[in-house]
């Protein structure tokens, strides 16, 4: 008891946001490197685990750091700066490490956060519910899965993995959360696409794996609770700041190689870029909805977390319009996000689009990881709550 109360004295005295800072600008050193080569975050995951983040939502009680969410997105959104794939990377985990407070049962709660915080443990999943072929059944009083998952985030970096699964018969998937070491769980080594290269998305494969009873998660309680459904608004305002992030990565990139390396054009007249009345414009512009777009979100975090902190007694009605506050700070940052990582070439030049820069890694990262749903429903169902008043319907994006 003493020793816990000596780390959790340790962990308030420090300053989370210099120690996220201080990372993000080691990751930047080398983010154009590692974005090419793209492969396994070992070295990124390291780093998160060494800096001492990796509890950062687990309650104090627990040995956990206690942030808040609004605390702890900020942190994301300074991670993505650097990074966007170790921004979702490192986002993925912070909700998943809540997993059993929100979806499981009583014991899984106590016992996934007293796990993070007491082995400093990196979570990473493939939950995509969409993608039905991986089955589960019954196998005494425990499960065996067999199939395929993609979209494996981070999975091969993790100690603790999170699937979902379909079951003959069953109406609702099943998740469930095993160990890295667990027999039959292979990478296909699949994931080459244009962006977020280094989150390491690939297919497994599953070969006969063994699922224990009380790795399976849930049911919460009480079962019916809105509470439960509650982790999917939170990932959806975790995206939301990475893809802040990126987009403020991309505006500082651009914005320091246009005051030490941009010409004026020949017929501006003036002797310097920062003093081109059109770079101006645009400078100014990108700022302004930057600005809109963070302040937009960080309102949003706030209302996630009150709603957080009802736990059980939230309501579906303060669920729905919670919901609706993040999709509309996701929508926008989405569209200025797009907005900065394209004009940023604008206003830094020809020169700017070499290779050695690595500019276009934030659109590559941005265009991919923004695809995550459709920003065009997100925009629907706020129409549909602003002109009907319906609240949106309940799923794994919503």
């Amino acid at each position: 008891m003493v020793q816990l109360l000596e780390v959790k004295e340790s962990q308030q005295s420090k300053d989370w946001s210099a120690i996220a800072s201080s990372l993000s600008q080691k990751l930047a050193e080398t983010a154009v490197e590692r974005d090419a080569k793209a492969g396994i975050p070992d070295v990124e995951v390291q780093l998160l685990r060494e800096s001492g983040l990796l509890p950062l939502v687990v309650p104090k009680e627990y040995g956990g750091i206690g942030a808040t969410w609004a605390q702890a997105l900020k942190i994301v959104q300074e991670l993505s700066k650097a990074d966007g794939s170790i921004g979702q990377l490192y986002g993925n985990h912070l909700n998943l490490t809540a997993l059993g407070h929100g979806s499981g049962t009583p014991e899984q709660k106590d016992r996934y956060y007293q796990q993070t915080a007491q082995n400093n443990l990196f979570w990473a999943n493939a939950i995509n519910t969409r993608d039905t072929r991986l089955k589960i059944s019954p196998d005494g009083e425990n499960f065996r899965v067999n199939g395929v998952k993609s979209f494996g985030t981070g999975v091969a970096v993790a100690d603790l993995r999170v699937f979902s699964a379909v079951q003959d018969g069953a109406e609702l998937p099943i998740f469930f959360v095993i160990p890295k070491d667990r027999e039959g769980v292979v990478s296909n080594q699949d994931w080459d696409n244009i962006g977020q290269r280094r989150t390491d998305s690939p297919s497994f494969t599953f070969h006969n794996v063994l699922v224990k009873k009380d790795e399976i998660v849930g049911p919460p309680a009480p079962p019916d609770s809105v509470f439960a459904t509650f982790g999917g608004i939170i990932a959806q305002l975790t995206k939301t700041y990475v893809y802040l992030g990126i987009a403020e990565g991309a505006f500082t990139a651009a914005k320091e190689y246009t005051s030490t390396q941009s010409k004026p054009w020949i017929t501006s007249g003036v002797e310097s870029a920062t003093a081109d009345p059109y770079i101006l414009h645009h400078y100014g512009e990108l700022w302004t909805e930057l600005q809109a777009a963070i302040v937009l979100a960080d309102r949003t975090a706030e209302q996630v977390q009150q709603a957080w902190e009802k736990d059980i007694n939230l309501t579906l009605e303060e669920r729905g319009e919670v919901a609706i506050a993040v999709f509309a700070a996701k929508a926008f940052a989405t569209k200025v996000g797009l907005k900065i990582t394209t004009d940023i070439f604008n206003v830094t030049g020809t020169r700017s689009t070499a290779s050695k820069y690595g500019f276009d890694r934030y659109w590559r990262d941005l265009r991919t990881f923004t695809l995550h749903d459709p920003v065009d429903y997100k925009f629907r169902d706020i129409g549909n709550w602003v002109l009907n008043q319906e609240l949106p319907v309940i799923t794994q994006y919503s």
